[in-house]
């Protein structure tokens, strides 16, 4: 068993320091949810594979030397006719304002069921499969592609987990709703926050609190998924399958940048999946790793280790000198 894939897009990420003007400085790093839950999973111990596709470009090169550095393995195409996906992060005030995405004719936006056939000894080889609602939102190829990785999964006996990830500035309401309902029915495990879940449901969200989360994650189980998670932010997280809801509160935080948190959160959630860990700790995990993730600026870089996260839930100590 290779741990858990992820299949989806990663592309390079501008920052400029403050509102972009003529001259100002761009940090370039990379991005993309597949990716930073893959790197999660490493940083916790676990095997973790990303597989994408790539321009045949310094982004691409870039965005692929950055994850394996993290110990991730990585499998991906190399397109020649077509760019690396890219992203700018706007900024106000010192803090993340609104991203943009760069990413239409991207070579990771060609992706198609051909190419999942030809990794297919890579999913099949899985003990989990991660996929997220993005993938599906760059168009009928790349949504067509993740609906086929998810039955090689199921077919050879893999767990398939879906983050619902929905991205307005990518498809529209109505367009995703039929979309992301039918790639959750073809799950085993489903993450979502609470506008999300409603959004699947085609309901209201109803108010923010452990019983309304419960009944969303209700929701979506009764659409396929063996076990639905809805990620509620500051009240933490909860999780229905096969009994009683489960709700794990998580502590506060001085949020800096919440940009990759609900990666963070399924990362620390699959690595205590696939060790085999009750559900209560899974959802432990993944709040404190989303905690991590949220008190310091970027997508990933937060993303915690095993002793970090101890460290984490310590009393505040001197400092080392």
């Amino acid at each position: 068993m290779s741990g858990v894939v992820t299949l989806g897009e990663t592309m390079a990420l501008l920052t400029p320091p403050g509102r972009l003007v003529a001259g100002s400085s761009l940090v370039v790093g990379i991005g993309g949810a597949e990716s930073n839950v893959a790197i999660g999973l490493a940083r916790l111990g676990a095997v973790a594979t990303w597989i994408s596709r790539v321009g045949d470009d310094d982004l691409g090169r870039a965005v692929v030397r950055e994850i394996r550095a993290e110990g991730v393995r990585v499998v991906a195409d190399v397109d020649a006719d077509a760019p690396t996906g890219l992203m700018l992060k706007e900024m106000r005030g010192g803090r993340p304002h609104r991203v943009r995405y760069y990413r239409a004719g991207s070579a990771a936006s060609r992706l198609s069921p051909a190419h999942v056939d030809a990794v297919a000894g890579e999913i099949r080889a899985a003990r989990v499969l991660h996929l997220t609602g993005i993938t599906a939102a760059l168009g009928p190829g790349p949504r067509a592609a993740v609906l086929h990785a998810a039955a090689i999964a199921r077919d050879a006996g893999v767990l398939v987990s879906v983050d619902v990830n929905h991205r307005r500035t990518l498809w529209t309401d109505d367009a995703a709703r039929p979309a992301l309902a039918e790639l959750v029915a073809a799950v085993d495990l489903v993450f979502a926050g609470p506008d999300e879940a409603a959004l699947v449901l085609g309901r209201d969200p109803g108010p923010a609190d452990a019983a309304t989360g419960a009944s969303l994650a209700a929701g979506l189980a009764g659409l396929g998924p063996a076990t639905a998670v809805v990620k509620l932010g500051e009240l933490g997280a909860v999780a229905v399958g096969g009994g009683a809801p489960v709700h794990a509160p998580t502590r506060p935080i001085d949020v800096v940048d919440a940009v990759g948190a609900g990666d963070a959160f399924v990362a620390g959630y699959l690595a205590e999946l696939v060790e085999g860990h009750p559900v209560e700790r899974c959802l432990a995990t993944g709040n404190a790793a989303g905690g991590a993730v949220c008190g310091v600026p970027g997508d990933w870089e937060g993303l915690p280790t095993r002793a970090e996260l101890a460290d984490a839930s310590a009393p505040p100590a001197e400092v080392l000198r």
